[in-house]
């Protein structure tokens, strides 16, 4: 793989009323960006909702959970039909307190870890196998055989930074191009068993909720994610990422105003320099009373065209939404994108191998 190879994903998509992504308060959260109140959906948000659509499309995905040591010990008995639920908890905390990963008295981790299935299933054979544990086995172990998630997003383990895995993927928070003016909705409800015998609402209340036209932007630095799997996986795995994340949708109140959209525009950059987030067209909030995903999209294409006197050629710059677009290759549907991105990828892959 080339030295430095960078995916940028840069994506508009419109919400229509909703709140995918709430604060404290109950409302969807917001940014002040360009003097203006902006939506926003949290990068944390969005992330969580990639990792369900992995795990819904049989991507390998980990677990994020206070109870790996109960994970391991039911793998461990899953393996030795002998180890009674004390023994095998017993063991599975030596495991963890052998890597540096402190398990309390509920058998419960610090903070939420991150762990794959290949490293649990791993763990339990090795401590099988080894009556003695040895320290640097069982963090080779756990830092080996990583999820598509864990080696896109990382693990911080404040116990032991040694487990540490940096991320190779930076997701930005999504704002709005243009300012969001917040809404509520006032609801009643009636009791069905009253009838009409009684008057007035059983029930009222209100929902916060605003509706935009919002910038996404998502990196990959492939070298990263080739050095937590390999190569041909990090390719493959950053085929996935592209398309669970232009797929996913955050599913804060999903059900009450059933906003899942999909983009209006995506454009896929593949960089050998430096990942380049174009939120900036919109520092400038976009105006309109004729909708905001078209001048939206114009706004972001000026300033793709104008990063460039900053910036090397990429490799590829595929655009999927606008069939006239001036600045990269067009590409009929989201297939033909992930095909192109593909391609691309395994190209560089293949070029550093026969450098090599």
């Amino acid at each position: 793989m080339t030295e430095n190879l960078y995916v940028d994903l840069s994506v508009l998509q419109t919400v229509p009323s909703s709140n995918i992504n709430r604060d404290d308060t109950g409302a969807p959260k917001t940014a002040l960006y360009g003097g203006v109140s902006r939506a926003r959906v949290s990068s944390q948000s969005w992330k969580k909702a990639v990792r369900d659509v992995f795990k819904q499309d049989n991507v390998s995905a980990g677990t994020r959970t206070k109870t790996a040591a109960t994970l391991l010990a039911k793998e461990l008995q899953a393996r030795d039909a002998s180890l009674d639920d004390e023994a095998a908890m017993d063991k599975a905390t030596e495991i963890f307190t052998t890597a540096g990963v402190k398990i309390n008295k509920d058998h419960e981790t610090g903070a939420l870890l991150l762990v794959s299935r290949g490293q649990i299933a791993k763990l339990a054979q090795y401590a099988l196998d080894n009556e003695e544990l040895d320290k640097k086995e069982v963090k080779k172990v756990l830092k080996g055989d990583q999820s598509l998630d864990l080696a896109l997003f990382g693990r911080m383990v404040a116990d032991n930074p040694e487990l540490n895995v940096d991320a190779s993927a930076q997701v930005a928070h999504a704002v709005s191009t243009h300012e969001v003016v917040p809404e509520y909705d006032y609801f009643t409800a009636l009791d069905d068993e009253q009838g009409n015998e009684t008057t007035g609402a059983a029930m009222l209340g209100t929902i916060d909720f605003n509706s935009a036209t919002l910038y996404r932007y998502a990196n990959v630095n492939m070298n990263e994610l080739a050095n937590n799997l390999n190569a041909a996986d990090a390719v493959k795995g950053a085929t996935e990422f592209i398309k669970d994340f232009l797929l996913s949708m955050p599913t804060g109140k999903q059900n009450t105003f059933a906003n899942k959209t999909l983009p209006s525009y995506v454009m896929v950059t593949v960089r050998t320099d430096t990942p380049v987030n174009l939120v900036s067209a919109f520092e400038n909030p976009v105006t309109s009373k004729n909708g905001y995903v078209e001048p939206s999209i114009e706004r972001l294409e000026t300033e793709y065209a104008r990063t460039q006197e900053y910036v090397d050629q990429p490799m590829i710059n595929l655009v999927l939404g606008k069939a006239d677009s001036t600045i990269g290759d067009n590409v009929a549907n989201l297939s033909e994108l992930l095909t192109k991105v593909t391609a691309a990828l395994a190209k560089a892959v293949q070029d550093e191998n026969t450098n090599d």
